[in-house]
C-alpha cells in the first residue's frame, strides 16, 4: 500500500536539519557516495563506427566482392601490359564503385551523427545554481553539487535543481509545463501528504528538476539528484529507446538482401554457363577467355545492383524536405519525410498543439445572464459586464501591452478588459493601486485597494465558494441590494453550466470606501469563465484526417474534464468512456491496455512513461503512430513513436532534438499539410524505385540471355556503372520532383508492411524490364547485322576488340539509356496518356531528359570519351533503328493506357 511520509520524516529520513541544513563536510561526503548531480548517458557511436555500418549492406558486400575481383584482373593485364595504368585494365570502373559505396556511406554518417544531440539538450536545462542551506548559512551552490539531503531555499525566478519535497510553501507556484504538459503554473502545498499514489502533474507537495518558480518562495529538501530525478527518468527513456527504421528504411533492406542474394545467384549461374561455353569453343587453355568470362560475371554483378538508388532516394527525400518547409515542417531527419505518409495514427499533445497555449476569457456571468466571446467588444454598453472586466484587469499584477508577462490566467483577465478598449495602464492612472493583499492557497483570494478621485475602492477576485463566503450585497444592472438564497443558486448554476464545459471559473466582487483591505461585506460582481481555447483550424484538420482513414488521439498532462471538452469540441471523442487518466493506465497490463487502446481517443494526467506506453499500444495494434509534443515530459514518447513531430516555438530543446520533425508555427494544421506531402513524396520514391529496377532487371536479363546463348556481352562494367548513376538517375530525380496527388488525403493509410511492390508493381517493373530487355537486345543484334554477321556462329567468334562488337555494344548502351528515358515520361503517370504529364509542370524531366541525352552522346562523340568507355561512332542507319528501340517503352504506355481506359469505361456501362 501507497505510504507517503511528512516533510518532517523526509528530514530525519535523510539525516538533515530544516534550520541549519547539511555541514559542509556531510555534503563533500556525501558528493563522493551519490556523485554529482548530473544526467548520465551512454557511449555514444564514434562517425568512424558509424560510418563502416553504412556498409553493412548485402548489396555493398557484392560490390566490394565484384572490386577485389576487378583489382586482381586490372593487376594482371597492368603488368602484362608493361605497368600501363591508363590504357589497360579496370581502374576507372574501381574507382567510380568506391566512389559509390564512399558518397553513400558519408551521407549517412553525416545524418546519424547530427541526430545524436537529444540528451545534451537536457543537461542544458538544469539549473546552474542554487541557494542552499549548509552549516546554518544561505550559500550559492553549482546545482551539479546538490546531494540528497540539502535544503534548498526557493524564490521566483529560481530554476529548481534537483527533486524536492517541499518542507515550508509560501504563495509557492511552479511552472511544470514542460514536464507534465500542465497549461497553467502548479500550486505548490508543503503541508499536504498523500495516501495513495497520485500523478505526477498533481504531486503539489514536490518541486521538480529543471521547472521553474513562478510565484512565491518557499524551502525543499533534496530527495532526488541526478538520474534519480523526474527528468533523470526521462534521460534514462532516453538513452533506452532504440532507434527504429522507417517503413521504407525497411523496405529498402529487405530489398537490398533480396538483390544480393539474386545476384550471387545469377552471378554464378552465368560464370558457370560461360565456363561451359568456353570448354564448347575449346578455349579452356586461354587466360583471356577466361578473364572475359570473370569480367562478364562481374558487369552482371553490377547491372543487377542499382548503385544510385541509395543517392537517388536520398536526393528525393532531399526535395521533399524543401516541400516540408513550405508546409511549415523542418525534417530533422531524412527517412522521416516518407514517414509521414504511412501514418496512420496521430498522438497529440493538447495545450499549444490543438489549443492557442493562451487561456482566455470565452464566457460570462453578471446581471442574471450570460455573455460569450462575441460580447466582449467595445461596442457592448453593459455596464456590469465592463465593470466586471475593469475589476479583473485590476486586480491583477500581469501585463499584456508591451509583452505578455505574469500568470497566464491573469494575462488573459488583463486581455478581457483590453477586448473593451479598458488597458490596464489607463486603468491604473485614473485608479492607481496603493495597497493589496496577494493570493495565497488558504484563502483563495486576492484583493487590491485604488485610490478615486471621491474615495476608494477594493477589487477582490478568487474562488467562486470563497467570495460567496464573504459576500452580503450583490450588484444587478448598476443597483446594489443584500444578497439572497435565490442569487445564490443562480450563481452556483451558472458556475455548475461552465464547470460542465471544463471551464475555468474565477469570482470578482468588490467594496467601495475601506481604510484597509478586510476582505468581508462584500459585493458581488460576477464570473468569467476560461479556458485555453482549441485551435479554430485544428477541427478542420481533424476532419481531414478522418477522411484520409487516420486516428486522432488526445496525450495530455491536464485534467480529464478539460481534456474531453476540447477532444470533443475537436471530433476527437464523442463520449466520455473514451477517456482515461493516466492512474489507471498503471493499472493496465500492456496487453489490456492495447486492447483498450483501439477505442480509447483521451489519455489525461498522463506520466512521460504512459505516453510511451501509449505509443507502443498503438503501435503494436499496427498503427504507423506520429506522436507531437513540446515539452520535456514528451521527449521519450517522441523517440519511441514512429514519427515524432515537435513544436518550434514552445517546444524544448530536448523535445525538438528528440523529434523527426519540428513544426515552425506550432499548428496541428501543419501535421496535416505535412502527412500530404509525404503521401506524396511515398508515391514519388515508389516510382522512382520502380524506374530504376525496371532498368535493372533489362541490364541483368539483357546480360544473361546473351551470355547463357553464348554470344559476347552486350556491355562492360563501366556501360553499367554510367547507365545506374548517370543516365538513370537523373529522369529518376525528375520522377521524384512530380507534384503531388490532389487526392491524396482521401485514401486510407497504405499498411506498414506493404511492399514497394505492391498494388501492381511486380508487375510493372518485370513488364517494362522485358520490354527494355527486348528493346535492347534487337539494337545489339542490329549492330551485327548492319554489318553482314547474321549466322550465330558468326556472331559467337567475333572478336572481344572487334569494331564490330564495339558497334553493337554501343547500339545497345545507347538503346538501354535512352529507353530510360522515355521510359521516365511513362512512369510519371501509369494511369494518363504522357500527353497530360507536360501539363503538371514538372520542368525538371525535361531538364533531366535533355541532360541525360547530352551525356550520353558525350561518351559516345568526344574522342576522350569514347576511349574511356569502349564506344563507337554510329551511322544514320545504327541511329534509327536505336532510336526506334528507345521509343518503345513508351508506346507500350500508351497501350496499356488505353486498355486501362477501355476496362473502365466497359465496368462503368
Amino acid at each position: 500500500m501507497f505510504e507517503q511520509k511528512t516533510s518532517n520524516e523526509v528530514i530525519a529520513s535523510l539525516n538533515s536539519d530544516a534550520e541549519k541544513g547539511l555541514s559542509s563536510i556531510e555534503a563533500k561526503a556525501r558528493l563522493e557516495k551519490y556523485g554529482p548531480n548530473k544526467l548520465q548517458e551512454k557511449k555514444k557511436k564514434s562517425w568512424i563506427r558509424i560510418f563502416f555500418e553504412q556498409m553493412n549492406n548485402p548489396m555493398i558486400f557484392v560490390l566490394f566482392a565484384a572490386i577485389a575481383v576487378m583489382i586482381g584482373v586490372s593487376i594482371y593485364e597492368t603488368v602484362k601490359e608493361g605497368f600501363d595504368f591508363l590504357g589497360v585494365g579496370d581502374w576507372p570502373d574501381i574507382v567510380i564503385v568506391l566512389a559509390v559505396i564512399l558518397l553513400n556511406s558519408v551521407i549517412g554518417t553525416i545524418q546519424e551523427v547530427k541526430a545524436q544531440t537529444s540528451l545534451e539538450a537536457l543537461k542544458k536545462l538544469s539549473s546552474p545554481e542554487s541557494l542552499v542551506i549548509r552549516d546554518g548559512k544561505r550559500i550559492k551552490v553549482k546545482s551539479f553539487e546538490l546531494v540528497p539531503g540539502d535544503i534548498v531555499v526557493l524564490e521566483e525566478g529560481d530554476t529548481i535543481g534537483a527533486d524536492l519535497r517541499l518542507i515550508e510553501s509560501i504563495n509557492l507556484k511552479a511552472n511544470e509545463s514542460s514536464l507534465t504538459g500542465e497549461s497553467v503554473p502548479v500550486e505548490k502545498n508543503a503541508n499536504i501528504t498523500f495516501s495513495d499514489q497520485v500523478a505526477l502533474g498533481d504531486q503539489c507537495n514536490m518541486a521538480f528538476m529543471s521547472t521553474p518558480v513562478s510565484y512565491g518562495r518557499g524551502k525543499g529538501i533534496v530527495v532526488g539528484t541526478a538520474m534519480n530525478t523526474e527528468i533523470g527518468k526521462i534521460a534514462k527513456a532516453l538513452d533506452e529507446e532504440e532507434e527504429t527504421l522507417t517503413p521504407l528504411q525497411k523496405a529498402l533492406e529487405v530489398l537490398g538482401k533480396i538483390l544480393g542474394i539474386l545476384t550471387l545467384v545469377i552471378v554464378v549461374a552465368v560464370l558457370a554457363v560461360d565456363i561451359i561455353w568456353i570448354f564448347v569453343h575449346g578455349n579452356g587453355s586461354q587466360i583471356e577467355a577466361w578473364i572475359d568470362s570473370v569480367l562478364g560475371a562481374i558487369a552482371l554483378a553490377v547491372a543487377a545492383i542499382p548503385e544510385g538508388l541509395a543517392a537517388v532516394v536520398t536526393i528525393v527525400l532531399s526535395i521533399g524536405v524543401q516541400r516540408m518547409v513550405k508546409a511549415n515542417a523542418v525534417v530533422r531527419k531524412l527517412p522521416s519525410v516518407e514517414t509521414l505518409g504511412a501514418v496512420s495514427v496521430v498522438c497529440s499533445d493538447k495545450t499549444g498543439t490543438l489549443t492557442q497555449n493562451k487561456m482566455t476569457v470565452v464566457e460570462s456571468y453578471v446581471d442574471d445572464n450570460y455573455f460569450v466571446s462575441d460580447d466582449f467588444t467595445n461596442t457592448n454598453e453593459n455596464k456590469d459586464l465592463r465593470f466586471l472586466a475593469k475589476g479583473m484587469s485590476l486586480c491583477s499584477n500581469a501585463t499584456v501591452d508591451e509583452g505578455e508577462f505574469g500568470d497566464p490566467t491573469e494575462i488573459c483577465l488583463v486581455a478581457l478588459a483590453n477586448r473593451f478598449d479598458m488597458h490596464k495602464k489607463d486603468l491604473e492612472k485614473d485608479s492607481p493601486r496603493v495597497d493589496e493583499l496577494p493570493f495565497d492557497s488558504v484563502r483563495k483570494m486576492m484583493s487590491t485597494k485604488h485610490q478615486l478621485d471621491n474615495g476608494n475602492i477594493m477589487y477582490t477576485k478568487g474562488a467562486l465558494d470563497s467570495i460567496l463566503a464573504h459576500a452580503t450585497k450583490i450588484r444587478i444592472n448598476g443597483e446594489v441590494r443584500p444578497i439572497n438564497k435565490d442569487d445564490i443558486k443562480k450563481i452556483y448554476d451558472a458556475n455548475t453550466y461552465f464547470s460542465d464545459k471544463a471551464l475555468r471559473v474565477l469570482a470578482l466582487s468588490y467594496k467601495e470606501n475601506v481604510d484597509k483591505i478586510e476582505e468581508d461585506d462584500l459585493i458581488f460582481v460576477g464570473l468569467v469563465a476560461m479556458i485555453d481555447p482549441a485551435r479554430p483550424e485544428a477541427k478542420p484538420a481533424v476532419e481531414t484526417f478522418k477522411g484520409a482513414g487516420i486516428t486522432t488521439v488526445m496525450i495530455t498532462g491536464d485534467h480529464i474534464d478539460t481534456a474531453f471538452a476540447i477532444a470533443k469540441e475537436l471530433g476527437i471523442a464523442e463520449r466520455k468512456e473514451q477517456c482515461i487518466m493516466g492512474k489507471d493506465i498503471d493499472k493496465l497490463s500492456f496487453e489490456e491496455l492495447k486492447e483498450k487502446a483501439k477505442d480509447l481517443r483521451v489519455f489525461a494526467r498522463v506520466s512521460p512513461e504512459n505516453k510511451v506506453s501509449i505509443v507502443k499500444a498503438f503501435q503494436a495494434n499496427g498503427n504507423i503512430c506520429a506522436m507531437t509534443g513540446d515539452g520535456v515530459n514528451d521527449a521519450p514518447s517522441l523517440k519511441a513513436s514512429d514519427i515524432g513531430i515537435a513544436m518550434g516555438i514552445t517546444g524544448t530543446d530536448v523535445a525538438k532534438s528528440s523529434a523527426d520533425v519540428v513544426l515552425t508555427d506550432d499548428n496541428f494544421a501543419s501535421i496535416e499539410k505535412a502527412v500530404e506531402e509525404g503521401r506524396s513524396i511515398y508515391a514519388n520514391i515508389k516510382k522512382t524505385v520502380l524506374f530504376l529496377l525496371s532498368s535493372n532487371i533489362a541490364e541483368v536479363l539483357a546480360m544473361f540471355i546473351v551470355i547463357c546463348i553464348g554470344f559476347p556481352s552486350p556491355f562492360i562494367a563501366i556501360h553499367l556503372l554510367w547507365i545506374n548513376l548517370i543516365t538513370d538517375s537523373l529522369p529518376a530525380i525528375a520522377l521524384g520532383m512530380d507534384p503531388k496527388d490532389p487526392n491524396a488525403m482521401k485514401e486510407k493509410p497504405r499498411d506498414a508492411k506493404e511492399s514497394l511492390f505492391a498494388h501492381g508493381g511486380y508487375l510493372t517493373t518485370i513488364g517494362y524490364g522485358a520490354v527494355i530487355t527486348i528493346s535492347v537486345l534487337i539494337a545489339y543484334l542490329s549492330g551485327f547485322w548492319v554489318n553482314g554477321i547474321y549466322s550465330y556462329s558468326d556472331i559467337v567468334n567475333v572478336a572481344s576488340n572487334s569494331p564490330i562488337l564495339l558497334q553493337a555494344r554501343t547500339m545497345a548502351f545507347v538503346a538501354l539509356a535512352f529507353s530510360e528515358i522515355f521510359h521516365m515520361v511513362g512512369m510519371s503517370n501509369q494511369n494518363r496518356s504522357f500527353i497530360h504529364v507536360f501539363k503538371n509542370k514538372n520542368y525538371m524531366m525535361l531538364i533531366a531528359a535533355i541532360v541525360a541525352i547530352a551525356l550520353q552522346l558525350a561518351v559516345i562523340e568526344i574522342p576522350f570519351m569514347r576511349d574511356v568507355f569502349s564506344t563507337s561512332d554510329l551511322t544514320v542507319t545504327e541511329w534509327l533503328i536505336t532510336a526506334a528501340m528507345c521509343i518503345t517503352p513508351l508506346i507500350v504506355h500508351e497501350i496499356v493506357v488505353l486498355i486501362k481506359f477501355i476496362i473502365k469505361k466497359t465496368k462503368k456501362n
